[in-house]
């Protein structure tokens, strides 16, 4: 075996669970694909002649459909060796795809490459098949969002205040980013959280209309903190849709 070989097949990994997040050209025939995979993270892997109209691949990378992947390389960008679709999953439709995609860029733009979050990989995987399901898609968002949060060491404290203090739930609660819930004083000026939402959220639990209203309002706040001013697409293309 030559020395090229033998450092391939060191390389080399199989049969690796993933979905597809992103696409992109490359050259006239191959792409870049984005992918998330269960026990190696967001990888970027070149797919060979993916984009000629013959390609096998062409039918088989998909979007939101969970994929057997192998691989090989040590760079940065890995070289696509095999893909399978595994299916189990139905497609997504109008506004669970825009969802979709919401979610798609929460990794691209959170979660470093070569990372490996088998939980967060199980979380996307559920929010999918929910949304596919027909599940409400704001319960499904919430759990996803905190499952990312606390995968990339931001997790939340729910269900005590920032001195330890248990969270009441008839109390009205600031959320400092980087410190967690504090009881709200008189008039702060900034909008406050009750009680009961921070503890609805803990327990995922989304049956109160205000908890789904000031639930998604703070995740917003907390996920614009962490994305430091970057601007996410589908959620602009999700609001420009709704009011046409």
């Amino acid at each position: 075996m030559s020395s090229v070989r033998r450092a391939e097949s060191r390389t080399r990994h199989d049969d690796q669970v993933a979905f597809l997040l992103h696409a992109y050209p490359y050259s006239e025939t191959s792409l870049i694909l984005d992918a998330f995979t269960r026990e190696h993270g967001r990888l970027a892997l070149l797919a060979r002649g993916a984009r000629r109209p013959r390609s096998a691949l062409r039918g088989v990378l998909i979007g939101f459909q969970r994929l057997e992947l192998g691989w090989f390389g040590g760079g940065e960008v890995k070289t696509l060796a095999k893909a399978e679709w595994l299916g189990g999953t139905p497609l997504l439709q109008g506004r669970c795809l825009m969802l979709g995609y919401y979610l798609n860029e929460l990794l691209q733009k959170l979660l470093p490459r070569e990372d490996a979050h088998p939980s967060l990989f199980d979380a996307y995987a559920e929010a999918l098949a929910a949304l596919a399901g027909g599940a409400a898609d704001a319960p499904e968002l919430r759990r996803f969002e905190k499952s990312l949060l606390k995968e990339i060491g931001y997790g939340l404290s729910l269900e005590r205040e920032a001195d330890g203090t248990p969270i009441r739930g008839d109390g009205r609660y600031l959320y400092l980013v980087e410190r967690g819930a504090v009881a709200a004083e008189g008039d702060e000026g900034v909008p406050t959280l009750a009680g009961k939402t921070l503890l609805d959220l803990a327990a995922d639990d989304y049956r109160d209309p205000r908890t789904l209203a000031e639930s998604k309002l703070l995740m917003r706040q907390l996920l614009a903190h962490h994305l430091n001013g970057h601007v996410l697409q589908s959620r602009r293309v999700f609001v420009d849709l709704q009011e046409l």
